[in-house]
């Protein structure tokens, strides 16, 4: 059922970490890279390998991190269970996960893993009590808790496990839900018989990673909370000593040996501007270099640069909710042909050019160009592209919405009027960097240019707009009864969609309720957050789209199409083409619907020292980080 797996960089360069998912945000992908203090090509293989997280780490306990930042440092020392490749291959690591129907799952452990001492051999009995004893019970309140609730697992021998799923999930390796570092069953014991989370999150072996053994490239030497963990290298490290041909899956020979520096670091260097000067003194190998600073370190012959394709969308939020549309009466952004022309007045390519200086690809739907799940070009309807981009195209969508308005909307001239005759004046809050900062002014021009609308730019953080904006402190909540079952619903939490009752009976922070429950201030438009579009496990993106009371719903937006039964089918197909087939049509709706306006995908643009040899222009760059080096 699962795809073709590929061998452990097998016939392919070297390549680097496995892509980390990250917040929606405007920030780079995170990054990983090799230097010594006293860079130089001639001590490059006992260099130290030196990369930046952007984040405080708050813990390095595997159980209870969930932070990229604490992600990125615990991946040094212990390998995630699988990776996908340079071409999105599944990659078995520490384990291998096959399925014949999607719903009952092999998880086969590599052989020779094993624990520091004393704890032996790594084993599925260790896996099974990880999961059974922490993961599913309430009394850990393990992050993970949510990826295991449901799913049963038995034990078939040292090395293997049968993992039944509550229905079957093609693309479950793909969400990375069963990701599970491996924690001695020894270790745990204790903490599960007294029911004691907190010295299961505060145990020392635990949280310096004492108990890692030979399942990663590095070791714990030392960290300093707010400033640096520092690694020294594995002799035992599994994928160093494994043979090319292992039965468990092809190893590349770049791995001999591996890893080939004698030290790593992660610093916490949350300014980029830091990041910057750290990366210029050698003092990390890799940085994010803005966009329009990407020439000048070209010129540099000791940086090369890479352009890395990304998930996270830049997109313009339009709020449909009662508190959004300030210009007038009524709410144009709920008439999909209004969203339509929003996104047929900016010229996508152009938008690409000037707000990212090339280092983006256009968006047209939920999923990146690269995708697997992305539908055919010629399927598309491709707002700011060719001849679905302009002023009379745009302007002629606008009039569509207008004849479905109660409100008398029209154009005057070059200006979209109100019922008042007033110019149609909208807020758009953008982030305070520059590339957010080019995005939102190119953005205003062309609503001026084509739609006639004056566009008002306002600088915020992600904290402050969620707070302002999203967070709904006092909202309607649903009645439950002891068992925490359903009791009843308020009338605050029902509305009509599509021509049906639809009640809010599990309402979040970011879904609050129906349109009429909205936070405390208006606003219009937003492109503070970037959006992840979930490429490996698109079924993902039902948290934004499957009906009006989909958890993440922010906006308001109330689909125009059947969303949930399309993902209903999605996740009932049999195999991969009709998982395939549906999810084309599903993700065509959505670039016909505009629920959010498409803009672009940025790239994330790194800079590596000149000589080291792994770093891949592609999505998956990084996932075999532990056989980088210098040449």
């Amino acid at each position: 059922m699962r795809r073709e797996r590929g061998g452990v960089g097998a016939d392919r360069g070297v390549g680097r970490r496995r892509y980390l998912s990250t917040l929606s945000g405007g920030a780079a992908a995170a990054l990983a890279g090799c230097s010594s203090l006293g860079f130089g090509a001639a001590d490059a293989d006992t260099a130290t390998y030196a990369t930046a997280v952007t984040e405080p780490i708050e813990t390095l306990n595997p159980i209870y991190n969930a932070g990229n930042a604490g992600g990125n440092a615990i991946a040094r020392v212990i390998d995630p269970g699988y990776a996908f490749d340079g071409d999105d291959e599944f990659v078995p690591l520490l384990y291998d996960l096959s399925s014949d129907d999607g719903r009952e799952w092999t998880l086969r452990l590599r052989d020779g893993l094993q624990f520091s001492d004393p704890y032996g051999p790594v084993t599925a009995d260790d896996l099974a009590y990880l999961v059974r004893e922490v993961h599913q019970r309430d009394w850990a309140a393990s992050p993970a808790a949510a990826h295991w609730r449901g799913v049963s697992l038995s034990v078939v021998d040292a090395r293997t496990l049968r993992v039944r799923l509550p229905r079957p999930r093609l693309l479950w390796p793909e969400s990375d839900e069963p990701l599970v570092y491996p924690v001695p069953r020894a270790l745990l014991e204790p903490y599960v018989e007294s029911r004691d989370a907190d010295g299961l999150r505060t145990d020392r072996t635990l949280a310096h990673l004492g108990f890692a053994g030979n399942l990663g490239p590095y070791v714990l030497d030392e960290w300093r909370p707010g400033e640096v963990v520092r690694f020294t290298r594995n002799d035992r490290y599994y994928l160093g000593v494994a043979e090319a041909d292992s039965p468990d899956g092809a190893v590349s020979s770049a791995f001999d040996g591996a890893p080939h520096f004698d030290a790593a670091a992660v610093r916490v260097l949350p300014d980029r501007a830091a990041r910057l000067d750290a990366f210029d003194a050698g003092a990390i190998d890799s940085a994010a270099i803005p966009p329009d600073r990407v020439g000048a370190y070209r010129d540099d012959g000791g940086v090369t640069i890479d352009r890395v394709p990304q998930a996270h969308a830049e997109r313009i939020a339009v709020n449909m909710r009662d508190n959004g549309w300030t210009a007038g009466p009524g709410n144009l952004f709920r008439h999909r042909s209004f969203r339509q022309a929003l996104s047929a007045a900016i010229d996508a390519d152009a938008l690409v050019e000037s707000a990212f200086r090339g280092a983006a690809t256009p968006q047209f739907t939920w999923q990146p160009p690269f995708a697997e799940f992305h539908p055919p070009e010629d399927a598309l309807p491709r707002f700011g592209s060719g001849d679905r981009h302009g002023r009379g195209y745009a302007r002629d969508l606008a009039r569509r919405a207008f004849d479905r308005s109660t409100h008398d909307y029209g154009f005057d001239g070059d200006d979209m009027l109100t019922p008042d005759g007033d110019r149609v004046s909208l807020g758009l809050y953008r982030r305070e960097d520059a590339e957010s900062r080019r995005v939102a002014a190119f953005v205003a021009d062309e609503l001026d240019a084509n739609l006639g609308i004056d566009v008002a730019v306002e600088g915020t953080t992600r904290e402050r707009f969620a707070s302002a904006h999203y967070a709904v402190d006092d909202r309607p909540r649903p009645e439950r009864d002891a068992d925490g079952d359903l009791a009843a619903v308020p009338d605050a939490l029902v509305d009509e969609v599509r021509s049906e009752r639809v009640a809010w009976t599990r309402p979040t922070a970011v879904n609050p309720g129906p349109r009429s429950v909205t936070g405390d201030a208006p606003w219009d438009m937003e492109v503070v957050f970037r959006s992840n579009t979930h490429p490996r496990d698109p079924l993902a993106t039902a948290a934004r789209f499957d009906g009006a009371t989909a958890p993440y719903n922010a906006v308001g937006y109330y689909p125009e199409f059947d969303a949930a039964a399309l993902f209903e089918r999605a996740r009932s197909a049999s195999d991969r083409a009709a998982l395939a087939a549906t999810l084309s049509e599903l993700f065509t709706a959505i670039a016909r619907a505009q629920p959010y306006v498409t803009l672009a995908f940025p790239d994330a643009t790194i800079g590596y020292r000149t000589g080291l040899s792994g770093p891949i222009e592609r999505f998956s760059n990084g996932w075999d980080r532990a056989a980088w080096r210098y040449v």
